[in-house]
């Protein structure tokens, strides 16, 4: 009968406990093999050639630097990273693509300054004067080339008529478009010249675009017709309408200075009136009576009779009683 080491009998022999696997370290062999794999990468990783046609940008912990003599060169390996840009003449079409007949209308159909529509193909040739520039600058200034080309592009078509664009107009245009893209090309500073730009091929477009055109011109002259009606309706109207305004605020105007003439006539008045009156009070109160009746009761006599003195003055008052000073009426 044996113990098993967990604690259970069991019949037989006892087992033998196995031995504990050792770990191995590599030996020096596996080192060396190991070190000279990484001193062959580091090597392979410190030269390159730089071709006569490329520059070379050299990335050193984030921090550009330019090479552009060709042959072999050297730099830190794995420090150091190198992108290479190409200094030769590259180009990209507009209006149509390499290799392919049809025409792409989004870049080549236009309107010209007669307000017709026209196809121009150009193809534009660049080329890359910074290569730093051009790398970190802007994501992708080759993007940005063609969108500046397109709307310079617009812009020069629509200052010609269709016939100067299809037939003796096409250097003048280039050179404009040229001049244009030149300049706002040094105002992005991406790191790219405009080597050149050429018209490949000027036509009328389609009939189906010419049937389009037409229905344009259609409802613009409607249009036309329209505003122009509108614009005699509004002549004849406006300066009767001005003239209605002119004679109210003169009329309200005459009236404003009339009403303060007669106001300014009626407070010196008064102001005279005063003045006699602290003068000659009774008096001023017998003329003030007088000039009231006659207001109120005109083309009548009326007779006053002093009752001290018995004078009897006659006022020009038809069919009125006569009136006593003191208040009574004969």
């Amino acid at each position: 009968m044996n113990i098993n080491p967990d604690g259970s009998y069991s019949s037989g022999p006892a087992k033998k406990p196995r031995p504990m696997p050792q770990l191995r370290l590599p030996g020096k062999t596996a080192i060396l093999v190991l070190l000279a794999a990484v001193l062959v990468l580091m090597v392979l990783d410190a030269f390159y050639t730089l071709k006569e046609d490329q520059y070379a940008v050299i990335t050193t912990f984030g921090k550009p630097s330019m090479v552009s003599s060709s042959g072999l060169k050297l730099k830190l390996p794995f420090v150091q990273q190198v992108t290479k840009v190409s200094k030769t003449i590259q180009g990209f079409p507009l209006g149509y693509r390499i290799g392919s007949t049809q025409s792409v209308d989004e870049e080549s159909l236009m309107i010209t300054y007669d307000y017709n529509f026209v196809n121009v193909d150009f193809y534009v040739e660049y080329r890359v004067t910074d290569p730093i520039k051009y790398l970190y600058n802007s994501q992708n200034p080759v993007d940005i080339l063609k969108m500046l080309c397109q709307s310079y592009i617009r812009d020069t078509i629509g200052l010609y008529n269709v016939d100067t664009v299809i037939t003796t107009g096409k250097s003048e245009i280039q050179a404009a478009i040229k001049d244009k893209v030149m300049a706002r090309l040094e105002q992005e500073d991406i790191g790219l010249q405009l080597a050149n730009i050429r018209i490949q091929d000027a036509e009328p477009p389609t009939r189906e675009v010419q049937r389009a055109f037409t229905a344009v011109e259609t409802a613009k002259q409607s249009a036309d017709t329209t505003v122009n009606n509108a614009k005699k309706y509004a002549n004849e109207v406006i300066p009767a309408a001005a003239a209605d305004a002119d004679q109210i605020i003169k009329s309200a105007e005459a009236y404003k200075a009339s009403r303060i003439n007669e106001a300014n006539g009626q407070a010196s008045r008064f102001a005279e009136l005063f003045a006699e009156y602290q003068k000659y009070p009774l008096i001023t109160k017998q003329r003030l009576f007088y000039e009231a009746m006659e207001s109120v009761l005109p083309g009548m006599k009326l007779y006053i009779v002093d009752a001290d003195t018995g004078v009897q003055t006659t006022l020009p008052l038809e069919q009125f009683a006569t009136v006593n000073l003191g208040g009574e009426a004969k």
